[in-house]
């Protein structure tokens, strides 16, 4: 299997302390990146496809942040995708229970899964080796 690029993309930086170490621990992953927002996210997916920079395989996203919720992010990758090389698989990871989250997260085609907090190294295991 394949090495695979992550985000994260939380705002919650406790919690991404702790998910970076159970992704480094599980070393099924060959790069690990971390953002606060989706905004951060966004500029830095743009930038990547600006410069054929290294894109990720997987982004684990967070539905309720400041500056660009989940939801947004998720409208502004749309606009960014006929710019992007390859095609990037996104988990929703949410504290969230709420039914109309989990079906909203079904209407976009690039969310594999909805996947509630926390992770765990079993969920990482099945995220890695999905293709």
């Amino acid at each position: 299997m394949t090495k695979k690029a992550i985000w994260i993309v939380d705002d919650d930086a406790i919690y991404q302390i702790i998910v970076n170490k159970i992704i480094q621990r599980s070393e099924l992953f060959s790069t690990i990146s971390s953002f606060k927002n989706g905004r951060d996210a966004i500029d830095n997916l743009h930038h990547a496809a600006a410069i054929n920079g290294d894109l990720p395989d997987i982004i684990l996203l967070d539905i309720n942040m400041p500056i660009m919720d989940g939801w947004e992010f998720m409208e502004a990758m749309a606009l960014v995708k006929p710019n992007l090389n390859k095609e990037i698989i996104v988990y929703i990871v949410s504290s969230s229970i709420a039914i109309e989250d989990k079906n909203k997260s079904k209407s976009y085609e690039n969310i594999l899964g909805y996947l509630s907090k926390p992770i765990t190294v079993n969920d990482l295991v099945l995220i890695a080796s999905n293709d």
